[in-house]
């Protein structure tokens, strides 16, 4: 064994290192002999985020048994006579530490981001719109999620003829098409005529027509997006200042 006095420059150790506030970390990370106690310490803050002033390291032999706390931050590793497959264990002393409360392993303690479904639906670039053009684009990549019965039941009160309001944008028009659509994705479908060039099309999707209308006044959408009821169209003037 290797005096404490003595060490060579060359020198290494590999050590299993555990954390007392992350019960999951262990790794198995080589040291130099020549290392500073405050070097070492410095070393595993990147690794585990305590701090180096908030760290205290206890050395454990490959039995377990406690072999000494490396109390002094200029002492070289060395001095405690570390050996290969020695554990190094990581006590964080800061009671506010990024890794003390669990929340680095239990997932159930972080405060949950959320939004309410209404601001969600407005947002641009989200994965409900693309999964959206998606199923628009490639029906039958959602034909085995999707019965064709999705959404039938919304379209009860739904009648070719009525007035209607398409979210988002509260969009008007008039019910065109009630049904599905062998073009697009399995369920139920509305097609709506614009009172404005709002849409995409003038009533055909994708070699299908599934009714008239004026170019760019066409859009298909599901039933949870159309509310039908009384919707005149709007004065396109009636907001300008007299």
């Amino acid at each position: 064994m290797a005096s404490r006095l003595q060490i060579q420059e060359d020198e290494s150790v590999s050590l299993r290192v555990t954390h007392g506030n992350i019960k999951s970390f262990s790794a198995d990370v080589r040291f130099s002999l020549q290392m500073t106690v405050e070097s070492v310490k410095d070393k595993l803050w990147r690794k585990c985020g305590t701090s180096v002033n908030s760290m205290c390291l206890e050395l454990y032999d490959d039995t377990g048994a406690k072999i000494s706390v490396l109390s002094d931050n200029l002492r070289p590793l060395g001095f405690y006579s570390p050996q290969d497959g020695y554990r190094l264990h990581v006590i964080d002393l800061d009671p506010s530490s990024v890794t003390s409360g669990g929340w680095l392993e239990d997932t159930s303690l972080v405060e949950k981001y959320s939004i309410s479904e209404e601001a969600y639906e407005k947002l641009d670039g989200t994965f409900r719109k693309f999964k959206e053009k998606l199923a628009f684009q490639n029906p039958s990549i959602l034909e085995s999620k999707i019965s064709d019965h999705y959404m039938g039941d919304l379209c009860a009160n739904i009648k070719v003829g009525d007035r209607c309001e398409v979210e988002p944008g509260e969009k008007r028009g008039v019910v065109k098409f009630v049904g599905r659509a062998q073009s697009l994705a399995p369920g139920f479908w509305v097609g709506v005529q614009y009172d404005e060039p709002l849409g995409k099309h003038d009533g055909m999707v994708k070699g299908t027509r599934y009714f008239d209308c004026p170019p760019l006044h066409g859009a298909m959408v599901r039933p949870d997006k159309v509310k039908v009821g009384d919707y005149p169209e709007r004065d396109l003037f009636e907001e300008d200042e007299i």
